[in-house]
């Protein structure tokens, strides 16, 4: 094979102090799998070869940094019946299909069903390192929000109910005095639980509150004065 390399700006580290990459690859035909694996274990991306999609969907790992190399005609279980078990499992990989017979109709469905990319075969190779490389980037930083998210929701569930109460009218934006009418509390009683709020949330700056309420669906910033 001719030598290819990373798109610039990428790097994959596979030693201890970093987060693995994964590249699931399912393809029935055993010579382009085995090709596949080699392209993808010589930039150093470990990776976990399948020929049928039921395998893969039996020892899939959900919960890593992957995505999954996927053809999408294969004899009984085909990529996008794969991908649709996928998401009935809740497994949210990204899934980059390769097919050697691709049409327009497929590789619309392919996008419809959630596919980041639709590659022909023979495969470009920088190409395919390039779409990979993007979509475990992609799902590297998709985790991190999910991981941030939970860590604020775990945060607000740890809330007192007066904390809980003084949370939206703080981050629409309401004054210290308009809380405290609208709680029938002193204002005195408002600065001190304001500082308690920032706190428990490991908020820097109220703006930085207020991004947070509005991740977690409890705020629309359209209607904040609401």
């Amino acid at each position: 094979m001719p030598s290819v390399e990373l798109s610039q700006g990428s790097k994959v580290t596979t030693n201890n102090t970093t987060t693995s990459q994964i590249v699931y690859v399912v393809d029935d035909d055993q010579g382009m799998l085995d090709s596949l694996v080699w392209l993808l274990d010589s930039v150093g991306i470990e990776t976990r070869p399948f020929t049928s999609g039921q395998s893969f969907l039996e020892q899939c790992d959900a919960s890593i940094n992957a995505c999954v190399l996927l053809d999408i005609r294969m004899p009984g279980m085909g990529g996008l019946n794969v991908l649709e078990a996928m998401r009935q499992r809740q497994v949210q990989l990204p899934v980059i299909f390769i097919s050697g017979h691709a049409d327009v109709p497929l590789a619309v469905r392919a996008f419809k069903a959630g596919a980041c990319d639709f590659l022909e075969k023979p495969i470009n190779e920088q190409l395919l390192l390039d779409s990979v490389q993007q979509a475990l980037q992609s799902h590297a930083a998709q985790r991190q929000r999910q991981q941030q998210l939970a860590s604020i929701q775990a945060r607000l569930a740890d809330m007192t109910p007066r904390e809980s109460d003084l949370l939206l009218p703080l981050a629409k934006g309401f004054s210290n005095r308009e809380i405290a009418e609208q709680l029938d509390i002193s204002v005195k009683t408002v600065d001190l639980y304001r500082a308690r709020v920032m706190k428990k949330l490991a908020a820097d700056s109220l703006p930085e509150l207020v991004a947070m309420v509005i991740a977690t669906g409890m705020l629309d910033p359209l209607a904040a004065r609401e």
